[in-house]
């Protein structure tokens, strides 16, 4: 994986409480280069190609587009908005997908701090 360029604007310098430093920094990347990730949510294990990823009210949340793993709320593949501060395990994968993927609905965000790009 290219490693991140911080000097890309993705998101605040500023300090946020309930921000995990090594996730939020390994999420930007992730999101910037396409990279899938994987981790664990809910005691669960999932693979998911990250797409959006900010802060909505008041916790930071990642949409992502769950591709693998298990899930306790329904089928695969399919959307998924998780809490950033209940993943464990995060890592990037080598995989990476094309960009972004048709939803259904769209989400308001207080802050948003990256959004995958169109497909290349």
């Amino acid at each position: 994986m290219p490693p991140y360029n911080a000097n890309l604007n993705h998101g605040p310098r500023v300090v946020v409480s309930n921000l995990r430093p090594q996730i939020h920094n390994q999420l930007l990347e992730a999101i910037s280069t396409h990279h899938q990730i994987s981790f664990t949510y809910q005691g669960k294990p999932r693979i998911a190609e990250p797409h959006d990823y900010g802060m909505r009210n008041g916790r930071a949340r990642l949409l992502s587009y769950q591709i693998g793993g298990q899930s306790s709320s329904g089928r695969l593949p399919n959307w998924r908005m998780v809490d950033v501060n209940k993943m464990s395990d995060f890592k990037a994968l080598e995989e990476t997908f094309a960009g972004n993927r048709p939803a259904k609905q769209h989400y308001q965000w207080d802050k948003l701090f990256i959004r995958v790009g169109e497909p290349e």
